[in-house]
């Protein structure tokens, strides 16, 4: 065999053939199509894809709804609020507005009270976002299985709700709710949410917010309530009505339920502790007081206060209706009321309506002033403000009578002011208080003023005239100041310069004008101060949403008139009170000065009187209840007439002793002007004709020796002052003359005076004791009054009466 390697013979059946491709993999095997049952089961791919578009839509959705929904504005109802008007104490006086809502801030709200709420109502609010999905879900189950409907709404949505939209259940507005809760938690902190809420929230009692609530049903501020109060007030949110233990007392237990979840809450948030909680009891509300509105003095108050602000310009219409403001005023509780005793006991417990029409057409109005300080401290409007709407303490329609001629004696020595014969006018200067006696210097026209009930006085000082109101004297003391500068006076006082009738004539002496009884509150309380006037205030301090101050006007004080001009009228008004007109003032028990007024056919009866410490006026007025028309008062109260001594001053007494009841009593202390003891006797030979002086420039008139009843007036004041001789007259030492008795060889002796005259033949006499005597001609008298004079002598110190 060969060592050669032998070629390999093919196999049988073997042939060369090409590459084969790769093998394909088999086939998947197809799944069995689901039958049955199992086709209503979705696979895991189709829960997966819906759930990831679902979560790509919801995004979608909440992304979009988060652009569209803007925080919108507060809904109108959730700004609107009443204003609070406070006693000078602190206490409420009365509230108005449409809603019965006062916004504090949270540092006004007690930690107790905001505790409260948040256990009742969202425990985890400083800690959770604006939307809670759980308690949603919660509540939707609860209600959806019937265990009642329940809110799954934060604190957050509860205030969205309350302050940015309305409280119907749309899908729309739980939408809305949704994003601007969320909007909000992002641009507003916890604590003005929760205060924002607390602001918003029912109650009940008609009360919107927790500080009404804290006086609706406790009578406290919201800052004094403690853990019990406060939560009951906070159990109240979940049903205000039903939860109100004085108006459905068969709800007690119910509320006592939900009062106890709330402490325990509390407990378990550690914000009150185990043994207070314990020791808690529960805190019955108040009853529930009928809203009284503005009845009583409460609508004349707020008029008032809110014409103070609108004609002050502190806030305007538009603002007051807002609502928010706490206004403290200077009224305080004690004197008001002392008030509203006094018109009831001396005037309106005195009238029979049913039996006496003109008790119908009565009304009273009055103001009290502290004049040092301005501040008016207590305000009679009227009976009741829902009855007669008109405030009798500010209206100013009715005339003032006399209660203005202080006034004129005031501008009288303000202006060192002489009577026509050149005598200062001073308390004892002597005026003849003749009735219709024509006045004298007014170029104005003849005008002769009757007297009250037509008395006739003859020679009489002026502070004798003031205790009996003689219009003839003051009209012509009037024209002898002037009365242009009169009418200055007043106006400095503290009457409006566009007081109704307040004209220059001498008429302005009788009262014509119509200021109202405010107004002359006002300016008597500038004589009571010496003669210093500051505009009155009502206003102690303003707050909005009851932290923000608002800036009242600066008080200007300043000396109005001189404290010489002011304490000689207040010595003469004391005169009034001590045995003038006025003499009922002296119930009061303390030093008073003050003056008496009628109105033309007794329309109106005035008081105006002071003390060093409190200035008071009243008026009692005349007004048809139907027609509002001014109507006397001649047999009201059974009386012939009312007139200002009788039930103006008997108020005025009766409120100034029970007002200052607690005050010590203060004298007066004045200073009078020079020579204001010491009297002036007349002149009578000046020009009898009425237009010879002009008032406008200071000119004077005295007495007249032409037309004039000169009765009492001349006798005993005899002499010439340059020669200094006497005839030998007799004088009325009532009116402040001398007495004479003529003896042979012509010597002189007085009597009834406080000097003697000398005797002898004199020339010049001696004008320093009071009297001279020359070479008498045996009592030749010259005239028909048994002694006329012929010049003035010297003057002369008498008693005064």
């Amino acid at each position: 065999m060969s060592d050669e390697p032998q070629p390999q013979q093919p196999t049988q059946g073997w042939a060369p053939r090409e590459p084969e491709a790769a093998a394909e993999p088999p086939a998947k095997p197809k799944r069995p199509k689901r039958t049955g049952w199992r086709r209503i089961i979705p696979t895991w791919r189709m829960v997966l894809g819906t759930f990831l578009i679902g979560v790509l839509l919801l995004a979608g959705l909440f992304f979009l709804g988060y652009s569209m929904v803007k925080i919108p504005a507060a809904n109108a109802f959730a700004t609107k609020q009443s204003n609070v008007y406070l006693y000078a104490d602190g206490s409420q006086l009365a509230r108005d507005g449409e809603v019965n809502r006062e916004n504090v801030s949270l540092a006004q709200i007690s930690k107790d009270a905001q505790h409260s709420v948040l256990a009742a109502e969202d425990r985890d609010f400083y800690s959770e976002s604006a939307i809670d999905p759980k308690a949603m879900l919660r509540a939707g189950w609860n209600t959806a299985t019937g265990k009642g409907k329940q809110s799954g709404s934060t604190i957050t949505q509860q205030y969205v709700k309350n302050y940015y939209l309305a409280q119907e259940q749309t899908v729309t507005r739980k939408v809305k709710e949704f994003f601007i809760s969320i909007k909000l938690d992002r641009t507003e902190s916890k604590d003005q949410i929760l205060e924002g809420y607390l602001n918003t929230s029912y109650f009940g009692r008609n009360a919107y917010g927790i500080q009404a609530a804290a006086q609706a049903y406790y009578g406290i501020d919201a800052t004094d309530l403690d853990a019990a109060k406060g939560a009951y007030l906070a159990a109240l949110l979940n049903a205000p009505s039903e939860y109100d233990v004085v108006a459905h007392p068969e709800n007690k237990a119910a509320a006592q339920a939900r009062w106890n979840y709330v402490l325990d809450g509390m407990v378990t948030k550690g914000w009150l502790s185990a043994s207070d909680r314990a020791g808690t009891k529960f805190p019955m509300p108040k009853e529930a007081t009928v809203s009284t509105g503005m009845s009583g003095q409460r609508g004349y108050i707020v008029d008032a206060i809110k014409d103070y602000l609108t004609e002050n310009k502190i806030l305007d219409k538009d603002q007051l209706a807002v609502g928010g403001y706490r206004i403290t005023t200077t009224l305080q509780k004690t004197k008001q009321n002392a008030f509203v005793d006094a018109v009831n006991d001396q005037l309106m417990d005195k009238l029979d309506k049913k039996n006496r029409k003109v008790d119908t057409y009565v009304r009273a109005g009055g103001a009290a002033v502290d004049p040092k300080t301005g501040k008016v401290v207590a305000m009679y409007g009227g009976i009741d403000y829902v009855k007669q709407y008109t405030n009798n303490a500010t209206r100013g329609d009715f005339q003032v009578g006399s209660t203005f001629k202080p006034f004129v004696f005031t501008a009288a020595v303000q202006n060192d002011s002489v009577t026509q014969d050149g005598r200062t006018i001073t308390p004892n200067t002597i005026y003849d208080g003749t009735n219709q006696r024509p006045i004298v210097g007014w170029d104005g026209g003849t005008y002769a003023p009757e007297n009250e009930d037509q008395g006739s006085y003859g020679n009489i000082t002026v502070r004798e005239a003031t205790d009996k109101s003689v219009n003839s004297v003051y009209a012509q003391m009037a024209v002898d100041v002037g009365s242009d500068k009169v009418k200055q006076t007043a106006i400095d006082l503290g009457i409006p310069a566009n007081t109704p009738d307040l004209t220059a004539s001498p008429s302005i002496a009788l009262g014509p004008s119509t200021a109202s009884v405010l107004d002359m509150a006002e300016a008597y309380a500038t004589l009571a101060n010496h003669g210093r006037h500051g505009t009155y205030t009502m206003i102690e301090k303003i707050t909005k949403d009851g932290t923000n101050a608002i800036e009242l006007p600066a008080k200007k004080t300043g000396q109005a008139v001189s404290r010489e001009a002011a304490d000689t009228t207040t010595s003469i008004l004391q005169s009034v009170v001590e045995g003038g007109t006025a003499t009922a003032a002296q119930a009061a028990g303390r030093p008073a000065a003050g003056k008496t007024g009628t109105a033309e056919e007794d329309t109106a009866a005035w008081f105006a009187g002071y003390t060093p410490d409190l200035a008071t006026v009243v008026s009692v007025m005349g007004q048809d209840p139907v027609t509002a028309a001014h109507k006397s008062l001649y047999g009201a109260m059974g009386l012939q007439r009312i007139n200002g001594g009788g039930a103006p001053t008997e108020i005025w007494a009766q409120f100034t002793k029970d007002a200052l009841k607690d005050e010590p009593v203060t004298d007066f202390d004045l200073e009078l002007q020079p020579g204001a003891d010491v009297v002036q006797p007349p002149v009578t030979d000046v020009p009898t004709d009425p237009g010879t002086a002009d008032e406008n420039t200071g000119g004077t008139t005295g007495d007249t020796t032409g037309g004039q009843d000169t009765e009492g007036q001349t006798e005993g004041q005899t002499g010439d002052p340059s020669t200094g001789t006497t005839d030998g007259t007799t004088g009325d030492t009532t009116t402040g003359g001398t007495t004479g008795t003529t003896t042979t060889g012509g010597d002189t002796t007085t009597d009834g005076g406080t000097t003697d005259g000398t005797t002898g033949d004199t020339d010049g006499g001696d004008t320093a004791t009071g009297g001279t005597t020359g070479d008498t001609t045996g009592g030749d008298t010259g005239g028909t009054t048994g002694g006329a004079t012929t010049g003035v002598g010297p003057q002369l110190t008498t008693r005064r009466q």
